[in-house]
């Protein structure tokens, strides 16, 4: 019932954080995606906010309130993730297929084009809807994502997804997040707080657990990640102003694959975050000043 009340009591100020949803189509079965909608809902002018593989919407909180004031901003929960409802077949987590979730979400907000910022996974879905003729997406923020995914990274990330244990507080879930997630860097202990709040769902028997669909990570563990995602040809392809923010610590993006970056492909501009590894979080001045620059400029 609470959760009914949320999502349909009274519209909120364009200043505030709004919800909505959207029905998809994954393996002839309907399921719904959420997602967070901030600034003034007739503004044509629109910020598609897309997160990483475990992460969900609220991640973009700071970034989207940055933007209100000149964005109509939508931040998604991707399928399996946050409060959209998790994919019968499994095998529906994929890349591909949230490209047409994100398509379903275009149609229904009701544009045609689109600014993206995606990080790690979002960068990927951005950057493979980028790649495509007359794609949507004028301009595109690469978070920590780009044209080749180490190998390294991979196997660490199998090593996590889908197996974090329940928790019994939120205390606890704090310490498993701030050690499984130290690439974000050093941020605040109210971000910490805010970060893990918002990664967990209460369970009715006591405790909490991660808000995502532990089988996300089962198709990394299939068979052993022995080599690097070489996505040059997508990259490549892309013709929309392209920004790579790269944590200088990232085992994710190297610094050789974002500076080749800035000279192949759309010749995407370059900036590193010191004290970061993956993924910068967007959440302090400096970094949504960064891309609040790039999306505002010329």
């Amino acid at each position: 019932m609470n959760r009914l009340r949320q999502w349909y009591a009274a519209p909120a100020a364009a200043g505030e954080m709004r919800r909505g949803s959207v029905q998809c189509l994954s393996s002839g079965m309907l399921h719904h995606m959420a997602y967070t909608e901030w600034g003034d809902a007739t503004n044509p002018r629109v910020l598609l906010c897309v997160h990483g593989l475990t992460r969900n919407a609220r991640d973009f909180d700071p970034l989207a309130r940055a933007l209100a004031d000149q964005y109509r901003v939508i931040c998604p929960d991707v399928a399996g993730r946050g409060e959209s409802d998790w994919l019968r077949n499994k095998a529906d987590y994929s890349v591909p297929n949230y490209m047409q979730h994100m398509l379903v979400l275009l149609a229904h907000l009701g544009v045609a084009q689109v600014d993206w910022v995606g990080t790690s996974m979002g960068g990927l879905i951005g950057m493979s809807l980028a790649a495509l003729p007359n794609a949507p997406i004028r301009k595109l923020v690469l978070n920590d994502a780009g044209a080749v995914v180490s190998a390294r990274s991979l196997q660490r990330i199998a090593g996590y997804v889908g197996l974090a244990p329940d928790f019994a507080s939120l205390a606890e879930a704090e310490i498993y997040m701030r050690d499984t997630y130290a690439g974000f860097g050093l941020l605040t202990d109210k971000q910490w707080r805010f970060l893990t709040e918002h990664a967990l769902r209460a369970l009715p028997e006591g405790g909490w657990r991660m808000l995502y669909d532990p089988a996300i990570g089962d198709a990394m563990r299939t068979s052993p990640i022995l080599f690097d995602l070489n996505l040059w040809h997508l990259y490549d392809a892309i013709r929309a102003q392209t920004v790579v923010l790269r944590g200088a610590e990232s085992d994710l993006l190297s610094h050789d694959t974002a500076a080749e970056m800035a000279l192949r492909g759309p010749r995407a501009h370059l900036v590193e975050i010191p004290g970061v590894g993956h993924a910068p979080m967007l959440m302090d001045d400096i970094q949504t000043a960064i891309v609040r620059n790039f999306l505002l400029s010329r």
